[in-house]
């Protein structure tokens, strides 16, 4: 019992880093043996998808009724805006560090591997997406789109019902019910964020172990330009939070933690919860960050955007063929297309660029090679989905205090 005390006592980013370090120590001594710990890491996602529906569903019910409905559609506006204009910059981003350090240059990688790439749904079927055919599949299916349209739905029924004279008792009723099981529902969370360090020991391990350092040797290039993209992105939400005279310190403090999930769970999806908790605990509003980081989740995709102009630039190189302005902006625009309505999972981001090389005609036996290296650049991709989401809700939040004391 002394034991698990001095477990739980101990700081959540303490616990995650001894996690990482012992998680490679062991991959790289054991190799493909320690995918015997895959259970553990099966668990931990379990549990984080397990919370994601009632975290999502609670939060923004009981989030709506704290403010006013022009205030919700206002920020709703911010949101949608800062989204598409930062996943168009990190496109930009990634296309311009990898011009300069040239990945796939000389690369001669052999692989019998072959994609596909699958047909991009466009942007008319991912918005009728957000109205689900019921509210029992949006569920089921894990339609976050479709788990926002019904929370805000609901929402708004219910402050209307507490407006209202004939039913305001009733709706005040429903809402202490709604507040409660939020409440609750973070208890549950605190629970669980208790077993991250364990589930997270246990991916990195197994990931490690199936990777190996040959994998890494051999690609070591476009890994390393990409990380080299995602720095450089950091370092521009760095420079927006200093404009909007906000601590970066303060921010990281919290962040760290739902970035280093998502590095290592390559699940923006997954990872929710955990970014739910940091936008809580850094004070952020209620109302905003129970649709923004949902949403962000679904169609804000800052590290696969970067991912996808890096990938591009390596086929081009692969291909000894010459990327061009016209091509460049038809990978920014279609890149940027393609990250909307992608799902934030393990995987995805091969699918998204098989869809992005597809369009613009460059080889799919490049998306092949790439595959080797999947977990590692998707690793580093995942984390900057999820600190975008949250330097975005950041910002916005910032705006709406000036806005409230104006």
């Amino acid at each position: 019992m002394k034991l698990l005390k001095v477990y739980t006592d101990t700081s959540l980013i303490v616990k995650i880093t001894i996690a990482l370090i012992l998680g490679i120590i062991v991959g790289l001594i054991f190799g493909e043996q320690a995918t015997v710990l895959a259970p553990l890491g099966d668990l931990l996602m379990r549990l984080l998808q397990f919370i994601i529906i009632p975290l999502i569903l609670f939060t923004l019910v009981v989030g709506v009724n704290q403010t006013k409905l022009g205030d919700l559609g206002r920020m709703g506006g911010k949101v949608f805006m800062y989204y598409v204009v930062t996943s168009a910059l990190a496109m930009t981003v990634g296309l311009t560090v990898a011009s300069l350090f040239d990945p796939g240059s000389g690369v001669t990688a052999e692989t019998d591997s072959t994609i596909e790439a699958n047909e991009h749904p466009g942007v008319a079927s991912v918005l009728l997406n957000i109205v689900p055919k019921n509210i029992v599949t949006a569920f089921s299916e894990m339609n976050l789109l479709g788990i926002i349209f019904t929370a805000l739905v609901f929402g708004i029924a219910i402050a209307a019902l507490r407006s209202s004279k004939e039913h305001g008792g009733l709706g005040e009723h429903i809402y202490k019910v709604f507040n409660g099981l939020n409440e609750a529902t973070f208890k549950i969370m605190n629970v669980i964020l208790q077993y991250v360090p364990i589930g997270i020991f246990a991916i990195i391990a197994q990931t490690v172990g199936k990777q190996g350092m040959d994998t890494i040797l051999s690609l070591g290039n476009m890994v390393f330009v990409l990380y080299v993209a995602l720095i450089a992105q950091i370092g521009i939400y760095v420079l927006m939070m200093v404009t909007f005279k906000m601590k970066p310190n303060q921010f990281f403090s919290q962040a760290r933690t739902p970035m280093i999930t998502a590095f290592v769970t390559q699940s923006s999806s997954g990872t929710l919860p955990v970014t739910l908790n940091a936008a809580n605990r850094l004070g952020l509003s209620k109302s905003l960050y129970g649709f923004s980081l949902p949403l962000g989740a679904t169609i804000n995709m800052d590290g696969a955007a970067i991912r996808i102009a890096v990938s591009a630039v390596f086929a081009a190189n692969y291909t000894d063929t010459t990327l061009g302005f016209t091509s460049m902006l038809m990978i920014v625009i279609v890149g940027t297309l393609a990250s909307i309505g992608t799902a934030g999972v393990p995987g995805a981001g091969i699918v998204m660029i098989a869809t992005v090389f597809a369009q613009v005609g460059l080889p799919m036996e490049a998306v092949a090679i790439l595959t080797s290296i999947d977990a590692l650049v998707g690793m580093g991709a995942t984390a900057l989905n999820v600190t975008g989401d949250l330097v975005g809700t950041s910002l916005i939040n910032k705006t709406e205090q000036k806005h409230q004391e104006a």
